[in-house]
């Protein structure tokens, strides 16, 4: 055996193939080191442009979350700091406030903008999400928020933060918020913590107002992507009644008008809040906590969340990209605007909740087979009725489409029956019988362009559950019973009045 290992050894065309292979594996590793070198060169050249985060020009040494203790510091910081320490100590005529806010003051009144200004918030997580619902709140008057956040503003970042700019790369997130938005609304005060949400720290964290006024906060932000304390954070409130709002997954999202607002018992087509649920269900926990979520499905060419390749383990650090020293992650990929959405929706519930504006949320979208099953229920309801005047009548055409029954089903009957208020196995059919046939013929038959179409409005329709829709049917529109006959005063009136508003819509569609 070894004689034949030393032939091999001494063949001439091993000994070729061998230098072949050694020579392209030194060749590979010199490249893979010069592109290594190269690109440290580049990273350590752009952050030598970024201004030093001292007055004296040394580099502080990062704290154990691997950010910078100091914000940098310039002239238009120094001026709007001065300016935040005259506003926050009274000296700030109120009246440019009120002139600041004068939108605000227009829209919900003196008395519910009083209340906005006197509430305190707490924001849990200040990348893109927390950031954009910070500086929404501050913009609207909330004159308390506690920022807490332990990650510092990376390259990233700024494809989705508020108010990172370049020269704030590397400072903590809870700066760079404060920093910014004090140069908008100086009279808001600020609490700055700068560290990882813990449930250990829960009642301190969440707790009381930094003065002696025991003030609770009026409003807990969750904004936070990772699961455990997500999940903690949540309990929590749940259990003291403190009032919570969650904003779930941005990630891989891109329609923003899938982007609504729901009880964690709601939430779909999202990772994040399909985990969070189930965690909390295991805790007690099923309903009662309001999260901004997408509907949307993902599908063909859209963004996914990929598993982690084995060999991106294999390739050492990747600290450049963690928030933390030997903190490995994934880059999620996140379209700029989505979290900014989900900021802004975050905020606007809290606006209005603090300030008791009407809140009527029309139900979740991306229910598209509800509305699939309530179309065919239409269909079939006018494919009868039409055969009552023009038997064996198949084929029947209806002018309505899934988005017109989610209009109507959610928007003006915010998806419950007209008759009870019962919001399952909801349909849509006629409310009263029409007179002479309901068949409109387009075409002719010689030519074989025949179409026959339901004469059907929007107006005509009124959602109800499949029970009361199947007994109406049979008793209003086969046997041609009155409706007061079947239904009260109230009722009639009640139901009159929202095809009235149907009708008025119909004439600017």
């Amino acid at each position: 055996m070894s004689s034949r290992i030393l032939d091999i050894c001494s063949n001439q065309r091993f000994q070729l193939l061998a230098t072949g292979l050694l020579s392209a594996a030194a060749a590979a590793s010199l490249l893979l080191g010069y592109q290594a070198l190269e690109r440290e060169e580049r990273l350590s050249e752009l952050k030598s442009s970024i201004p030093s985060l001292t007055q004296d020009g040394e580099a502080q040494r990062l704290n154990k979350f691997g950010a910078s203790a100091v914000a940098a510091a310039d002239k238009e910081d120094g001026r709007n700091r001065a300016l935040a320490k005259r506003a926050r100590a009274g000296d700030y005529d109120d009246e440019l406030i009120l002139e600041q806010l004068a939108r605000n003051r227009v829209f919900l009144g003196d008395g519910a903008l009083s209340k906005l200004r006197e509430a305190f918030v707490v924001v849990v997580g200040c990348g893109g999400v927390g950031s954009h619902c910070a500086a929404a709140l501050a913009r609207s008057g909330v004159s308390k928020i506690r920022l807490i956040d332990f990650d510092q503003v990376t390259l990233s970042s700024l494809n989705r933060h508020a108010v990172a700019t370049l020269a704030d790369v590397g400072i903590p997130k809870v700066q760079c918020l404060e920093r910014r938005l004090i140069a908008i609304a100086p009279w808001v005060q600020f609490d700055l913590r700068q560290e990882m949400y813990e449930g250990s720290a829960a009642g301190r964290l969440l707790g009381p107002w930094t003065d002696d006024s025991g003030r609770q906060p009026d409003f807990v932000v969750d904004a936070i992507d990772n699961l455990e304390t997500k999940v903690s954070l949540l309990k929590f409130c749940h259990d003291r009644n403190l009032p919570v709002i969650s904003a779930m997954g941005a990630g891989c999202k891109s329609d923003p008008t899938r982007v609504v607002v729901g009880d964690i018992s709601t939430t779909t087509d999202d990772g994040l809040s399909r985990a969070t649920r189930r965690r909390l269900k295991l805790q007690g926990v099923t309903s009662g906590i309001p999260c901004v979520f997408s509907t949307e499905r993902t599908g063909e060419g859209k963004a996914e969340l990929l598993p982690l390749a084995e060999e991106e383990f294999q390739k050492g650090s990747v600290g450049d990209l963690g928030p933390m020293p030997n903190f490995r992650v994934r880059i999620l990929p996140v379209l700029g605007t989505m979290p900014a959405i989900f900021g802004l929706t975050v905020a606007n519930h809290i606006i209005l909740t603090i300030t008791g504006y009407p809140i009527d949320y029309a139900p979740a979208k991306g229910r598209e087979k509800m509305y699939e099953g309530i179309l065919g229920f239409t269909q079939g309801s006018e494919e009868k009725l039409a055969r009552m005047s023009q038997p064996g009548i198949v084929g029947l055409k209806i002018p309505l489409t899934t988005t017109d029954v989610a209009l109507l089903t959610d928007d003006f009957y915010r998806a419950r029956s007209a008759i009870s208020g019962v919001s399952t196995r909801i349909v849509l059919v006629r409310w009263r019988k029409p007179e002479g046939s309901t068949v409109v013929t387009i075409g002719h038959a010689s030519t074989g362009d025949l179409q026959k179409t339901s004469a059907l409005r929007l107006s005509d329709l009124v959602c109800m559950t499949k029970e009361e829709a199947t007994r109406h049917e049979r008793e209003i529109l086969k046997v041609g019973k009155k409706l007061d006959e079947l239904y009260d005063a109230e009722t009639i009136s009640r139901v009159e009045a929202k095809r009235a508003e149907i009708e008025q819509y119909e004439r600017y569609r």
